[in-house]
């Protein structure tokens, strides 16, 4: 049985990532650094509801020290991760004019340093049992920019950037790295929107509509699962043909 962490577990499509893993019959490590408590009762939940080993996990990812010591916790109680969804992200919505040095340090740190703490505490044990999966959750703003969004997409952009290298680098060791690109989904994070912009936003996606965290969820799965062992250093766009 595999063991997976989820980074940014308590989000729309956190959750529902650390769901289908469970639900699927993967042992479960749920990530949160401001809602340690809700990461706690959702892991309780998954492995009364799916009968799998959980445990939850706190830890500023952009901080070194916190990082390696939840990989720590991770090898005693889970003797390992094998797949790593680096999911944990923040959103900047404001004019690079009005952005200051500590905002653009904050999404950078937390959007990209994150990705590259997490993703080379795990190679350790990835790298040792010779598999691994690390998918990396971005945006479509990460692949074409969005206006008064500039450190957010910077961020998903540099995330795409390090999946493409390291995807290259690791294939020798049967560990693939990919991420996934999500576009307007149905999220806490998009709750700022009025009802008119999130029609105006669905008129412009050819599927019509808001996209489900599920949606994203069984992409990342599938990237996780031996069937997409030939799959690495790929950046998958989940957005209803949006920016496609």
């Amino acid at each position: 049985m595999k063991n997976v962490l989820v980074t940014g577990a308590t989000g729309g499509i956190g959750i529902a990532i650390a769901e289908v893993f469970a639900e699927n019959g993967y042992n479960v490590a749920l990530h949160s650094f401001t809602k340690a408590d809700f990461a706690k009762e959702q892991a309780e939940k998954l492995s009364t509801q799916y009968g799998v080993k959980t445990m939850s996990v706190c830890a500023d990812v952009s901080k070194e020290k916190e990082v390696r010591e939840m990989f720590d916790a991770l090898q005693k109680d889970f003797g390992g991760i094998d797949i790593l969804v680096n999911n944990a992200g923040v959103s900047s919505v404001m004019m690079l004019c009005d952005t200051s040095e500590e905002e653009w340090n904050r999404v950078i740190d937390i959007n990209l340093k994150g990705v590259f703490l997490c993703s080379k505490e795990a190679i350790k044990h990835m790298v040792h049992n010779k598999w691994g999966r690390i998918i990396n959750v971005s945006s479509v703003w990460g692949n074409v920019g969005a206006s008064c969004e500039v450190a957010y997409s910077a961020s998903k952009a540099g995330v795409v950037g390090f999946t493409k290298a390291l995807g290259k680098e690791l294939a020798p060791s049967a560990i693939t790295v990919n991420a996934v690109s999500p576009g307007l989904i149905d999220t806490p994070m998009n709750s700022h929107l009025s009802r008119e912009d999130i029609n105006e936003l669905c008129d412009e996606i050819p599927a019509g509509r808001m996209g489900k965290p599920c949606e994203v969820a069984h992409v990342v799965l599938f990237l996780a699962s031996e069937n997409a062992s030939y799959i690495t250093a790929q950046n998958i766009t989940v957005d209803g043909g949006w920016i496609s």
